[in-house]
């Protein structure tokens, strides 16, 4: 039966029921952003917590980067070791513009500060996009590669623009709130408001807006027929080539576009910090989009998101407890590359068939079974990696090493075994529970098959 044979009540309450479906999930999204900071608000003092609001807002504007990021790699198929220069260099665009506003050279309302962030990204994602286009696979990511070496280069030699290894600082504080044209238009005290972003709460409520503004924009855009053409040319080029198209043309514009993204997230990166520098445009910044993309999840759209979430989280908080953080930054992504390519959202996307035929939750019992021992794993392997780290570091500065609220000597022999018997006891485990994982998943996923429910 098809729509135009059904009442006109049912067409509109299945087009109502379907909006919602689509909106629902990004209302949820927006209300978790702006809950998660009250959570950690201190009622005593009536101010909000500071370090998680900086935390927040990094991975707010971090999603956007990764977001810009897998606009290349995850929809084009282009890797790119130097997507941080369209970041950076939007960052230092959206500096100078604070700037010249603050100075009074030129009028621009706060709220949209970003923009010039995002016109400046794509200005040079169109300039280093003509250039790196050309190629692809192995030869772009050269380019992309040398690109960036290049741009971290300048960063360091020419003062007007970069200031250097200093950078360029900033006051967000403008006065050019939007709100405040409005309040003046029709004779109203603005200062009542409130709104000028000298408060971390604040500049917060606006990354998530422009976060959420952004990811819908890329969102569209994988739908529209540059979006899927530009799959099209991640596939098979020769075949998009054959068809008519050109597949460096649209390498160009999804590179351009993404350029755009990218300096929306480095003028918030700007407005949060009130500094840039020229580590915004260095390599180290490539690689945390490449690992928020790859770690989420590059074949999905939400995956970056994923992946962000995770990095942030362990560069803002596992780096306070160890030095050794990057370290496991490192082994992640190898076991990621190795167990899970398709990263947190290809996990995710596997787990459907089984969700569909009503047995998700034969899972439970060898998920807690596998889940054991890893913990086990984890912990010896984190355990030897903090004793280690702390005889070259730790034992230097004259700390204690602790497990807890204990006191360890890094120097007797008992830490050194509980850690090397806890990994080799949770490898051995590991592996035996992992068969019996196997069994039982290769069960479900074939009466998945059997149901035609892995469509």
């Amino acid at each position: 039966m098809t729509t135009q044979s059904l009442p006109r009540e049912n067409v509109a309450a299945n087009g109502g029921t379907d909006l919602m479906r689509r909106v629902l999930p990004w209302v949820i999204a927006v209300a978790v952003m702006l809950l998660v900071p009250w959570l950690f608000y201190n009622w005593n003092t009536g101010r909000h917590s500071g370090f998680v609001l900086t935390m927040m807002s990094e991975i707010g504007l971090m999603a956007i980067f990764a977001l810009s990021f897998n606009m290349q790699m995850g929809q084009t198929g282009l890797l790119s070791f130097g997507h941080a220069i369209l970041f950076g260099l939007g960052g230092y665009c959206t500096a100078h513009a604070l700037n010249g506003v603050k100075a009074g050279t030129f009028w621009w309302p706060s709220e949209l500060i970003p923009l010039i962030g995002g016109f400046g990204g794509l200005a040079f994602g169109i300039a280093f996009g003509w250039v790196a286009t050309k190629q692809r696979a192995t030869a772009f990511a050269m380019i992309t590669m040398g690109l960036g070496e290049l741009v971290a280069a300048c960063a360091l030699m020419f003062m007007g623009f970069f200031g250097g290894e200093g950078g360029i600082s900033t006051d967000r504080v403008t006065n050019t709130s939007i709100f405040k044209l409005v309040y003046d238009l029709f004779g109203l005290d603005y200062r009542s408001l409130g709104i000028n972003y000298s408060t971390p709460w604040q500049v917060y409520c606006l990354v998530v807006a422009w976060a959420v503004i952004a990811t819908l924009l890329m969102r569209l855009q994988t739908q529209t027929p540059l979006g899927r053409i530009a799959n099209a040319t991640r596939d098979n080029f020769e075949r998009v080539q054959f068809v008519g198209y050109d597949p460096a043309r649209v390498r160009f514009y999804q590179f351009a576009l993404s350029g755009f993204f990218a300096g929306i997230a480095g003028g918030l990166y700007c407005l949060v910090y009130e500094i840039i520098t020229f580590d915004t445009v260095a390599a180290a910044k490539s690689a945390t989009a490449l690992l928020a993309a790859y770690i989420g999840g590059a074949g999905g759209f939400f995956g970056p998101i994923l992946g962000t979430i995770l990095v942030v989280l362990l560069q803002s908080g596992v780096s306070l407890l160890s030095n050794a953080w990057l370290l496991y930054v490192g082994v992640l992504f190898i076991v990621m590359v190795m167990y899970a390519p398709g990263g947190i959202i290809g996990i995710i996307a596997q787990h459907i068939p089984i969700v569909r035929i009503g047995r998700m939750s034969e899972l439970i019992v060898p998920y807690i079974r596998v889940l054991l021992p890893g913990v086990l794993l984890v912990f010896g392997f984190v355990l030897l990696v903090e004793l280690t780290s702390f005889t070259t570091i730790g034992a230097a500065q004259g700390k204690h090493f602790k497990i807890g609220i204990y006191v360890v000597d890094p120097n007797t022999f008992l830490p050194w075994t509980l850690g090397a018997a806890a990994l080799v006891l949770g490898v051995v485990w590991l592996r035996l529970e992992s068969r019996v994982f196997r069994r039982k998943w290769d069960a479900l996923i074939e009466d998945a098959k059997a149901k035609g429910a892995m469509l």
